[in-house]
């Protein structure tokens, strides 16, 4: 990476009429913003099917498209659905999402897609297969899934399909054959608008950072199809489930619940399904940010069935082992290690052996002079964040902040009040020795918790906000351009031809 700057903000929290943030125009408007605004890249979260509470880090696949991403106008304008049919499902283009709608609404209107153009891109959807193997795996999952009425595997009422039986398999293919189509072709249309706006932003200069979650769900094809690198007992269930001891965010910890890797039958493979797993990645990120990069030196396994994290321990990962395998298979890559949590020496050495840049996360900094998060304190090629998806935005952590914490900010960044301090932790950020200084967008607009992604920890609420249209002005842009170009992490603002378009520009 090169000294630069970018801003946080997911595919579902983008304006759109369809009750969702999605690949269409308000994208593409998003990354003319970007580029305006001197941003080099564009941070996104997980972009699979989200799974139980809507959470992106709890996906049915670590391979595919989130449907719900698909977007209606763009499907207008290949002649796949009309008018009349957007307009029965337009919605506001602000507020929480309502998941259960828009999944209603979305399906109807993929169907109606499916019907349209299944016939007439046929060709195109079969070589979308062969590119990608795992797309009929994870078609026939999601088929079962409807026909067994929203089950996780585990719970199918037939055993030979829960454990993929090839005659059970061979004949539910025949069976389902329609509805396997169907799934296989809205995966299909997920990568090609995918790349089209890939395409775009890199045209302009804007890269987009993916976010590759440690962990895949249980109610995933992933878990499914490749049992054998899970640990799970003999009728298909867990023997231990992921989590992270009681920290800064729960005084339980976090029981997340997702199987633990059979690490030993992945090192016998030759990591051959995370080598699948990064390439499918690398072919949809320029950048990838590996989740709780932590649990590559020790991860906390919880025996199945505990309440709470808190009875879980310590065990070791798989280290350098894995790591120099995905970074040998992939050498081009940039990587970006999510070096958060409990961290030891130990998972220090490890950063420090892969040579992967670490993150600091200036809302949790302000302890004392001491703090690693400091922006003194930051070390050149890390990546610097005001805060994550998993942080309050920066004025309404200076809203929560005890009263210790507060001084301390105040003082390192003279500054006083909740304005001054946010516009000084993004001057900070900007400031620091840090190779790639990355901010919420909602810190540029001031907003407060109101504007918060997720709270860890918390059941309800999450993942629901979104962006309101006209936000994203001009002058703003150029603002942000101007403090980016200030400390090095871009050009100066010119007449470029594509710069002003964003929505609301001035």
């Amino acid at each position: 990476m090169e000294r630069s700057a970018g801003i946080l903000l997911p595919i579902f929290s983008l304006p759109s009429p369809g009750g969702i943030g999605s690949l269409g125009r308000e994208a593409f408007a998003f990354v003319d913003f970007l580029h305006r605004a001197g941003q080099t890249w564009w941070q996104v979260l997980p972009v699979g099917p989200a799974g139980p509470g809507n959470s992106p880090y709890s996906s049915t696949s670590t391979f595919a498209g989130n449907p719900l991403f698909v977007d209606p106008e763009l499907l207008r304008e290949e002649g796949l659905v009309t008018e009349y049919d957007l307009a029965l499902v337009r919605t506001p283009a602000e507020g929480p999402i309502d998941y259960q709608r828009v999944g209603r609404d979305r399906a109807v209107l993929l169907r109606k897609a499916y019907r349209a153009g299944s016939v007439r891109d046929a060709d195109a959807v079969q070589a979308f297969g062969q590119a990608n193997p795992w797309a009929e795996t994870c078609a026939l999952y999601q088929a079962l899934k409807d026909r067994f009425e929203g089950k996780a595997w585990p719970d199918w009422p037939d055993e030979p399909l829960r454990r993929r039986d090839p005659a059970a398999l061979e004949r539910a293919r025949r069976e389902l054959a329609d509805e396997v189509n169907y799934h296989l072709y809205v995966q299909f249309l997920f990568d090609r608008q995918w790349t089209a706006l890939k395409t775009y932003a890199n045209g302009l200069g804007v890269k987009i950072m993916g976010d590759l979650p440690i962990y895949v769900s249980m109610d995933s094809a992933d878990v499914w199809a490749e049992r054998e690198f899970f640990q799970l007992d003999d009728a298909g269930s867990p023997t231990a489930v992921a989590g992270v001891p009681p920290d800064y965010f729960s005084a339980d910890g976090q029981l997340w619940g997702n199987p633990l890797y059979d690490w030993e039958a992945m090192r016998r493979s030759g990591y051959g399904w995370w080598i699948r797993r990064v390439d499918g990645a690398a072919r949809r990120f320029d950048a990838i940010r590996i989740d709780h990069f932590r649990a590559f030196e020790s991860y906390w396994a919880v025996p199945a069935g505990a309440e709470t994290a808190r009875e879980g321990k310590w065990v070791k990962g798989p280290g350098m082992d894995l790591l120099k395998v995905l970074t040998g298979w992939f050498p081009k890559t940039v990587f970006i290690a999510e070096d958060l949590g409990l961290l030891t020496p130990a998972v220090h050495e490890l950063l420090e052996a892969s040579k992967l840049p670490g993150m600091k996360v200036l809302e949790f900094a302000f302890s004392g002079p001491d703090n690693a998060y400091l922006p003194h304190n930051c070390v050149p090629g890390c990546v610097c964040y005001t805060g994550t998806h998993d942080n309050d935005t920066a004025a309404g952590w200076y809203d929560h902040a005890g009263a210790a914490e507060r001084a301390f900010a105040e003082a390192y960044l003279g500054a006083q009040g909740r304005e001054a301090v946010r516009l000084g932790l993004l001057r900070a950020g900007q400031s620091s020795v840090a190779e790639l200084f990355v901010a919420q967008l909602q810190d540029y607009l001031g907003l407060g918790s109101e504007g918060r992604i997720n709270t860890p920890g918390v059941a309800e609420g999450n993942w629901r906000w979104r962006l309101g249209p006209g936000r994203l002005t001009g002058a703003l842009a150029d603002a942000i351009r101007e403090e980016t170009w200030r400390y090095g992490r871009c050009r100066a603002l010119t007449d470029e031809k594509s710069a002003g378009t964003a929505p609301g520009a001035d």
